[in-house]
């Protein structure tokens, strides 16, 4: 398929071949322009450097010629800006509307010739970095990720890579995120793109009250054609059923656990919306997806925690990014105490820690306890103390302590045990945020579908696992050893990580599995809205 669109770019090319003897005084004087190459998208004065030093390491002389008529290299680059959206990037940001008038009057004058190749030159250089770190900055977003360290110089990876390639869709792969879901949200991506085109986006009628398992359902018909068409019903429904029962239960099941819901099989409100949602606005969040797979490093110094915060999950992996570990979270409550996007690395874990009460939930419930009822923290195992921990008291609050309280001058913390906010394990990576990974006593929370009820900090499923996981090289850090730790060991016990492991914060609203399902997820916190917003406002910056 790409060698007979190639042929067919190259078919065009029907006249005489140029001599090309000024070619490259034309291509110098075009990147003094304003607007080089003549590219109707983007801003190409993003790349003048790049573009300079190509040309400039290369005495002016075109790169995507070859004889007058543009090289093997230069169709097969045309076709991937065409097809862009594959990758969940816009066509329209590599000009791609305009590559067959471009190739049409390529051979007509040296100024079309020049115009050519140094357009190419520029939008193949937004491809390439649109590819390797995405098109938005994270840190634009306030997501405390570091793209940095995964650009390119793009001159000499275009002059060294691209230029001499025999298949530059070769090159290009490798340029892209090395993980396995990454490929598989692009497959995801083409298929949600031919759900769309196919699906009339007919709504289901909302139900007046939730329909259970054998009641008659005004949208079966409907219904039956979009689970099949996503793959949650596997035979397709020969006739509109007279009851919503069987195979079509079972499918709104699966479509349940796939977008997040608790898959009790009942067509609620809740479900009903989510089957109504438009298959376009699936195709974006895919979009979304592979962006911020962008923002991932290429590698990882050891193999990293990756926390999820809209589908509530924590994954370990292994040293060739396959899933070791995974487990449910709970996260930041949306609107209040919402969990911020970042990385840094764990260090160490605490055992049986003491919580220290921040100051947000110490200004919210700790002083109106207080002011109603003195012995509120003794009956809650709290104690008072210095900022540098000296305990003052875990007694009756008397006024002058409360005052001292109110001030800021004193602090609280919990102490160690069962019911400590913490629970029995804390897995430290410090940072400005003051987030980190624990263990909890309200263990009921990790049953609900939605899970962001925390301060901030995130709460682990399985504490206990995640521990020896994490102490997997430190000698005699067993899982039987971590447990008797949390368990029965001494308080505010510090063991420090024999190596550093990466934590990443992310947020995805669709995720690609192995298994083929494609997941969906609510805009928890609105940054696939704040996303959008970016994208749209983007011009060609890298």
């Amino acid at each position: 398929m790409r060698g007979a669109r190639i042929l067919r770019l190259a078919g065009a090319l029907l006249l005489p071949t140029l001599a090309g003897a000024q070619l490259p005084a034309r291509i110098e004087q075009l990147l003094t322009s304003a607007q080089i190459g003549g590219l109707r998208s983007g801003d190409s004065a993003q790349y003048e450097h790049s573009v300079r030093e190509f040309y400039g390491a290369r005495g002016y002389l075109p790169a995507w010629l070859a004889d007058g008529a543009p090289s093997p290299q230069a169709l097969a680059l045309i076709e991937d800006f065409q097809l862009a959206w594959q990758k969940g990037l816009e066509p329209a940001d590599y000009d791609a509307d305009g590559w067959p008038a471009r190739l049409r009057d390529v051979q007509r004058s040296e100024e079309a010739a020049a115009s050519f190749d140094v357009a190419l030159t520029v939008s193949v250089m937004r491809y390439v970095s649109d590819l390797r770190v995405g098109r938005i900055n994270p840190q634009h977003l306030d997501f405390a990720l570091p793209v940095e360290q995964k650009r390119y110089d793009l001159a000499e990876f275009l002059a060294q890579r691209l230029l001499p390639a025999s298949d530059t869709a070769v090159v290009l792969a490798f340029v892209e995120p090395p993980f396995a879901a990454y490929w598989r949200t692009q497959e995801a991506l083409v298929r949600y793109v031919q759900f769309a085109r196919e699906d009339d986006g007919q709504p289901l009628p909302l139900p007046a009250r939730t329909i259970e398992p054998g009641e008659p359902y005004a949208g079966l018909a409907r219904l039956g054609e979009l689970l099949h068409r996503l793959g949650d019903l596997p035979d397709s429904p020969a006739a509109a059923p007279s009851a919503y029962e069987g195979a079509l239960v079972e499918a709104v099941k699966r479509f349940q656990r796939r977008h997040g819901l608790t898959d009790d099989g009942r067509l609620g409100s809740a479900t009903v919306r989510q089957l109504n949602v438009p298959l376009t606005q699936r195709v974006w969040q895919l979009r979304l997806a592979l962006e911020r797979w962008r923002w991932l490093p290429e590698e990882f110094a050891s193999p990293p925690i990756i926390v999820n915060i809209p589908d509530f999950r924590l994954r370990a992996l292994k040293p060739d990014n396959s899933l070791d570990l995974q487990m449910r979270v709970v996260v930041g409550k949306a609107m209040r105490t919402e969990t911020p996007v970042f990385t840094r690395d764990m260090t160490y874990v605490v055992f049986r820690p003491y919580w220290g009460v921040p100051p947000g939930i110490m200004r919210r419930q700790i002083l109106p306890a207080l002011k109603r009822d003195r012995d509120y923290l003794a009956r809650n195992r709290y104690e008072v103390t210095t900022h540098n921990g000296t305990l003052v008291t875990d007694a009756a609050i008397s006024d002058e302590v409360l005052s001292q309280l109110q001030a800021g001058k004193l602090t609280v913390r919990q102490r160690p045990g069962p019911n400590n906010a913490l629970g029995l394990v804390k897995l430290m990576f410090p940072n400005e945020h003051h987030v980190y990974l624990h263990s909890t006593p309200a263990t009921e929370l990790f049953a609900r579908s939605r899970r962001d009820f925390s301060s901030g900090c995130i709460r682990v499923e399985q504490p206990a696992e995640l521990t020896a996981w994490a102490l997997r090289d430190n000698p005699g850090w067993t899982l039987e050893r971590v447990r008797q730790a949390m368990d029965s060991g001494p308080d505010n016990v510090t063991v420090k990580l024999a190596r550093r492991t990466p934590v990443f914060i992310v947020y995805g609203t669709a995720i690609a599995y192995a298994d083929g399902e494609v997941h969906f997820y609510a805009d928890l916190y609105g940054h696939d809205a704040r996303l959008t917003a970016a994208l749209k406002k983007r011009h060609g910056t890298p």
